[in-house]
């Protein structure tokens, strides 16, 4: 069987590897989410219970509060593997690398931005969000966590090898996070307003193809640069 030809049978078991991994290590995709609801909790409290102005800092709140919460899970995403000697062996497999960190960062939206996007509403209901907006706030959580995920993947596969990655990480996602969130959060105050969504999310679905495409490739160089320092 050449490397192409078992490239999907890699991808199906590197999938449901992390899957399996992940439920045994319930804090490190649990905590993110309870961050996510922790920080949403407190904004009434600290803004008052006035649902006009809930309403409108709703939209800008949950995402911003989401875009934290994915980098917070991307952190941690390729270090296990490098510490117990996986990631080595994933670089000298004759299969192609993309599909490995393709599998892998699909694994981690599974367990981070989907349950995030489903809890959304919830929290959504708490920040007095109307239920207009509910829909659009789903389907671009959907959207921009998985952007978020592999952006994020790009910077830990760079600081793998560092001790105290976390500050660098965040320098050089932030920048490359601000337009998922400045779509992201238009599309749901756009939903509230009554005006069409469908160029925010059409521009998030763009991303999401451009990250498919190109970001396992920068993933994969990233953790070559790591492992040959």
């Amino acid at each position: 069987m050449s490397p192409l030809s078992s490239l999907p049978v890699a991808m199906a078991a590197t999938l449901r590897r992390e899957v399996l991994v992940a439920s045994r290590r319930g804090s490190e995709w649990a905590n993110p989410l309870l961050f996510f609801v922790m920080v949403c909790s407190l904004f009434p409290l600290g803004l008052g219970p006035d649902p006009r102005q809930l309403a409108n800092l709703a939209p800008g709140i949950l995402w911003v509060v989401a875009l934290l919460a994915a980098m917070m899970a991307t952190e941690g995403l390729f270090r296990s593997d490098f510490e117990d000697g996986t990631l080595e062996h994933m670089l000298l497999s004759p299969l192609p690398l993309y599909g490995h960190v393709l599998a892998k960062t699909l694994a981690h939206w599974l367990l981070s931005g989907v349950p995030l996007s489903i809890l959304s509403p919830l929290l959504a209901v708490l920040l007095q969000l109307p239920p207009t907006g509910m829909p659009a706030l789903m389907v671009s959580l959907m959207l921009g966590s998985a952007v978020l995920s592999f952006i994020g993947a790009i910077a830990a596969a760079l600081t793998v090898g560092l001790r105290r990655g976390g500050l660098l990480m965040s320098l050089i996602v932030l920048p490359l996070y601000i337009p998922v969130l400045i779509f992201g959060s238009s599309a749901v105050q756009s939903a509230v307003e009554g005006v069409a969504v469908l160029p925010q999310l059409a521009m998030l679905g763009v991303f999401l193809l451009l990250a498919v495409a190109f970001a396992p490739l920068a993933i994969a160089g990233g953790l070559r640069i790591s492992c040959d320092q």
